[in-house]
């Protein structure tokens, strides 16, 4: 193994710690979420106890259904990781298009939604976003620098 297949670049480093923190919030979701945050409260304009009486299966509802997403969330995050140590770190171009609509449609969409309702949450999970977005730049970047060194084009 040549210490060029072993090294890791920077992008893809940064793309193994956003998907080991976007496992992290699918554990969140699976295990530790409450069905209703304070948030989700203020958001719904009822309290518990009204919204128990009004809809007493919502809360054992809402607790399976955030379990699903947290697993989604979870194997997302796996998912990440290995392409992070596979084709992110071999430069490999097909990863792009793939980690940068993934990132879109999971941490991009839910940092908007979470502006949006002015969740607690949003500042952390824009700094997750960060992470992925600075991994997507990373790795164009290297992906230049290497065309330039083999005297292509980038």
């Amino acid at each position: 193994m040549t210490q060029q297949r072993r090294s890791w670049p920077f992008s893809a480093i940064l793309l193994s710690v956003f998907g080991v923190a976007l496992a992290c919030i699918g554990a969140f979701f699976m295990f530790l979420r409450p069905p209703l945050l304070p948030e989700d409260m203020r958001l719904i304009g009822l309290s518990l106890a009204e919204l128990q009486a009004g809809q007493p299966r919502m809360v054992a509802s809402l607790e399976r259904v955030f379990q699903v997403l947290g697993g989604y969330a979870a194997a997302s995050g796996i998912l990440t990781v290995t392409i992070a140590a596979t084709s992110f770190r071999r430069h490999d171009r097909v990863a792009l298009p793939g980690v940068l609509a993934a990132g879109v449609a999971s941490i991009g969409w839910m940092v908007v939604v979470n502006f949006v309702i002015g969740s607690d949450f949003r500042w952390a999970l824009l700094a997750v976003a960060i992470l992925w977005a600075a991994s997507v730049c990373l790795f164009v970047v290297e992906l230049r620098q290497a065309a330039m060194r083999a005297g292509g084009i980038g």
